[in-house]
């Protein structure tokens, strides 16, 4: 069964309700959102260790291309042995690198000779492959079979499979003891699609699916249908996310890979690199912002709902918008993460052990810096309120919804 959710077109599948689970916060439900951008997903496993250390687990996990791979990594293992299991893919991926680009340290490990060297890397990746994920075609597409996976892709993901079904336990995800979405594309027709364990009974091949981004990888066919990256059409799952009205007050840990802030570039290769950033940063805060004045007419409806006459109040048209209305309270928490300058357009693909490290190191770092902010877990006093915390971003904000009745 598949459940079609096309972003930004009224009347969409909603996601089914969230329910309440522990997750050592105040909050009734605690989800995590993990975008999508390859090399980089390292940071994600460094903000789950953080979480995790600070003792808060999520109920919900959802996630884009290498946020649904970590997702099932995640959800797919008892808490206890999670961070081991990232740690394990995340060594097996950045194992091919030659000793350069492996175990650099030390002065040039930045800056323009650190750039050089990650560039040399990525190109290695190309040409090679990464271990237990993708390996080249050989022959290459154009020397395949018309309509075969293998002339459509110049990469392999079938050791995806097999690490996939080594490092993660989908008997556990399919017994729901946590909620797990991952997003992708109906190729056929354009439909952005959630995989869900509370509607699909999840396997290797719906994380695979959301990771499919063309042209590198194939296709992936689920139920007679063939599904690509979910990011092609939104890189983040917080749509999804907050859709799902479950009246829960919820605290959302939104994890970034792409910042859609930047500096203006000042080369070609610079040019690539900041074009790459706004594709897949998603505007993910666009969709909060909407959220959040969405919430907002939701707060204002009941206040007239409790100074409406009995019989106005009765009418079906009143009903529908109290049906409508969700008193849950949300923290909001942006993680996004920004790349130093040596990294370039091959961030994403630049799986070296180095960068690795660096960007796992990024996450956790980060991921501490905002815990250290007691408000990010602490429940908002209003009903409908949807704080926004980013205390990473040069323009640091928190931003709690208005309720006055002003015109703003």
């Amino acid at each position: 069964m598949t459940n079609d959710f096309t972003l930004g077109k009224t009347g969409g599948v909603v996601a089914p309700a969230a329910i309440p689970r522990a997750n050592g916060t105040p909050f009734q439900s605690v989800a995590l959102l993990l975008q999508g951008g390859g090399a980089l997903g390292a940071y994600q496993a460094g903000v789950y260790e953080a979480l995790s250390g600070k003792g808060v687990e999520p109920g919900w996990i959802a996630g884009i291309s290498i946020g649904a791979i970590n997702s099932a990594l995640i959800a797919g293992n008892a808490p206890e042995h999670r961070i081991d299991k990232l740690r394990a893919f995340w060594e097996l991926v950045s194992a091919g690198g030659s000793a350069w680009a492996t175990g650099w340290s030390g002065p040039l490990s930045d800056g323009p000779v650190r750039s050089w060297l990650n560039q040399l890397s990525a190109g290695q990746i190309m040409a090679e492959g990464v271990p237990d994920f993708f390996l080249p075609r050989l022959p290459p597409p154009f020397l395949q079979p018309p309509g075969s996976a293998a002339a459509t892709s110049w990469y392999d993901t079938a050791p995806l499979r097999a690490t996939l079904e080594r490092l993660v336990d989908f008997d556990r995800i399919n017994a729901r003891a946590m909620r797990f979405s991952v997003g992708a594309v109906n190729v056929r027709t354009g439909n952005f699609t959630y995989f869900d364990n509370e509607i699909h009974r999840i396997g290797p091949e719906h994380v695979m699916a959301s990771g499919a981004l063309p042209p590198a990888f194939p296709a992936v066919e689920i139920d007679g249908e063939l599904y690509w990256d979910g990011g092609l059409v939104s890189n983040t799952p917080l749509d999804w996310v907050l859709s799902s009205r479950s009246e829960l007050d919820t605290l959302i840990f939104q994890v970034d890979l792409w910042s859609a802030t930047g500096e203006a570039p000042r080369d070609l290769v610079a040019v690539a690199a900041r074009a790459k950033e706004i594709q897949f940063s998603s505007r993910t805060r666009a969709a909060t912002d909407g959220f959040r004045k969405l919430q907002r007419m939701r707060a204002v409806y009941n206040e007239l709902l409790a100074l409406m006459p009995p019989e106005l109040a009765a009418t079906p048209q009143a009903k529908l918008l109290a049906r409508a209305s969700d008193p849950a309270r949300y923290n909001i928490v942006q993680l996004i993460y920004r790349s130093p300058d040596h990294e370039g357009q091959s961030k994403d693909y630049e799986f070296s052990r180095l960068s690795m490290e660096d960007h796992w190191a990024a996450g956790r770092r980060d991921a501490a810096t905002t815990l250290a902010h007691p408000e990010v877990l602490a429940l908002p006093v209003e009903q409908q309120a949807v704080h926004v915390y980013d205390f990473l971003s040069p323009t640091r904000r928190h931003s709690p919804l208005r309720t006055e009745k002003d015109p703003a």
